[in-house]
């Protein structure tokens, strides 16, 4: 098992859930520093989907206006938006192979 160093450590602001996940893919990838800033970008995105999620849960996927008119849950996009970052953020680190044994390109966006 790897130590993490300091600047490998989660950002104290994500969920306990996610700070674990970033701890697990920081042990079990060889990253970079550009690496550690995507991680913490997509452990933000995934917290922001979590959210919207809570938010859906709570409060319903539509509301009606001041018409009566059904409206989505502006939270949708927000989860959708997230979700779709995240997804390519793993992508882009590669995390969706097996650890690499030496380090390589990550694939590009499509």
């Amino acid at each position: 098992m790897v130590k993490i160093s300091k600047a490998m450590e989660p950002p104290e602001y994500l969920r306990p859930k996610t700070k674990k996940w970033f701890k697990e893919v920081v042990q079990n990838y060889m990253l970079e520093s550009h690496h550690i800033k995507l991680l913490t970008l997509c452990c933000e995105a995934l917290d922001t989907a979590e959210t919207a999620r809570e938010e859906i849960l709570e409060h319903g996927a539509f509301y009606k206006d001041r018409y009566e008119n059904p409206r989505a849950n502006p939270a949708i996009n927000v989860a959708r938006d997230s979700m779709t970052i995240a997804a390519r953020l793993i992508r882009e680190l590669n995390l969706d192979t097996e650890p690499p044994k030496e380090a390589g390109r990550p694939p590009g966006l499509g």
